[in-house]
């Protein structure tokens, strides 16, 4: 069941009304079953994994603390670590390192065949993977106490709103929400149904429109050459962010319909100003993640110099990997780490480049530019249509009129397309650049009543029109 779907429709309006009407004892109930049906939408089978990650975790938690000793929290811990990304590592990556192997090798002539286990990555898993993973880990350091009642905890693990894609939820914010009595806050609910349609705006109208050249460049690079390749990769750089961040638009919107509150997960990460300032904005509850699971139990900054790039780097590469199992994941989150190294190296210079108004301009454009060619390891189908696009971007930039004309000719780009695209853009920055610096939800709050109607009857009617045009499209991350 799709977000952006009829059947979700229908869907979070009956779960909301039903919610609300129940005594606050059978409340945890609705959203256990809810989430559980949502999630056997795509594939009835796979609630196996879900519910078998959940009873692991939850017993591991039990037993943690329950332990008398360091060396046995130290193998509960182990265990359930094996254990839960065991499945994870099946369904996600074996495959993938057994091809890996038969291509090494192919390298020295030992003829083997690729395998093919034809195993279906279960939607969500990286997710709630990671969300039970901090969990038993959070109990181990004795940051946060077990949770004895597994109903909520349950409903913890599969809260549709986020269950799917994130955000990454912590125990400490969200099961205390699961559990709490709450009374229905109108302005709560309000925040929440501007935040969904903000986001089936960027997901319908942006994301599903740049999607359409995106792939044809991308699914046939061959055909393409150019400018072509520097929009499509613009266009994705584009596209990915509104995908995303839309999800989990309507992900945090839904949950403020019953009265949760899930963490940010962006903040205008395409106006930072460094490499780090973007992975403080994007992806939030996967960045802090990684910091809090990875870095720095790694060692984080508080060792050499040299150690902290090999930390940097070791994070990225994971990060890498986590969001795919392919080498272009792993270059991708490479590119990062060492991005972030040689910024780190190069401190006092940028600092100082920064405290000049052009500076922060060209420190902002330098970072803009760098994501955008980063995307492309991101979004290639290999290593060799990666290097193909990056190389062929520059194919005929020394006619840069006939380059120019060329790119938009090959994606079918008229002037009035062009126009249409461009002031989407730029509603989409202008409204990005007011929540870079100030609360977005607020300011449209302190609007007055007849400007906030025209702005939200405007943006429905264009969802509306947009989403009649097919099929509702999958969000990029459910891949991960």
């Amino acid at each position: 069941m799709l977000f952006n779907s009829f059947s979700y429709g229908i869907f979070l309006p009956l779960v909301f009304i039903i919610y609300w009407c129940l005594p606050h004892r059978f409340r945890w109930v609705l959203l256990l079953l809810s989430s559980y049906y949502f999630y056997m939408s795509w594939n009835p089978k796979y609630v196996v994994l879900i519910l078998g990650t959940t009873v692991v975790s939850y017993a591991a938690a039990l037993l943690l603390e329950r332990a008398s000793s360091v060396r046995k929290k130290k193998w509960i811990l182990a265990g359930t670590v094996v254990i839960c990304l065991g499945v994870l590592f099946v369904f996600k990556y074996l495959e993938f390192l057994l091809n890996s192997f038969v291509s090494f090798a192919n390298m020295f002539t030992l003829k083997l065949h690729p395998v093919a286990l034809g195993l279906m990555l279960p939607v969500g898993i990286s997710f709630y993977t990671f969300q039970t993973m901090s969990y038993v880990i959070d109990v181990y350091r004795g940051n946060v106490k077990a949770e004895h009642h597994f109903g909520y905890y349950a409903a913890f693990v599969s809260f549709f709103p986020q269950l799917v894609a994130g955000p990454i939820e912590r125990s400490s914010n969200l099961l205390p929400q699961i559990s709490s009595r709450k009374t229905f806050d109108y302005e709560q609910a309000a925040d929440g149904m501007r935040l969904m349609l903000w986001g089936f705006f960027k997901k319908i109208v942006v994301a599903d429109t740049l999607a359409v050249y995106v792939d044809n460049v991308y699914g046939n690079i061959s055909g393409y050459s150019g400018f072509a390749f520097v929009l499509a990769t613009f266009f994705f750089t584009i596209q990915i962010y509104c995908d995303f961040s839309g999800y989990s638009n309507i992900a945090i919107g839904s949950a403020k319909l019953f009265g949760v509150n899930l963490m940010t997960n962006f903040a205008s990460p395409y106006f930072s100003k460094s490499i780090k300032e973007f992975w403080s904005r994007w992806h939030i509850s996967l960045s802090t993640w990684f910091k809090d699971y990875v870095y720095i139990p790694l060692g984080g900054n508080r060792c050499s110099k040299l150690r902290n790039s090999f930390n940097l780097i070791v994070t990225f590469l994971v990060s890498g990997i986590w969001h795919g199992a392919d080498w272009t994941y792993v270059i991708w989150g490479g590119i990062h780490g060492i991005a972030q190294v040689i910024e780190k190296a190069a401190g006092r210079p940028l600092k100082k480049l920064k405290s000049k108004k052009a500076g922060v301009f060209i420190s902002w454009l330098f970072v803009f530019v760098f994501c955008n060619f980063a995307w492309v390891f991101f979004r290639a189908s290999n290593i060799h249509d990666a290097l193909y696009v990056i190389g062929g971007m520059f194919s005929g930039l020394t006619s840069p009129v006939a380059y120019l004309k060329g790119g938009f000719g090959q994606l079918y780009i008229s002037l009035s397309r062009l126009v249409y695209l461009a002031g989407m853009l730029i509603i989409l920055g202008i409204i990005d650049f007011i929540s870079y610096r100030t609360d977005m939800l607020k300011a449209v709050r302190n609007r007055k009543p007849a400007l906030r109607w025209v702005m939200y009857v405007a943006l429905a009617v264009v969802v509306v029109l947009f989403s009649s045009k097919g099929a509702a499209a999958e969000f990029v991350y459910f891949q991960f």
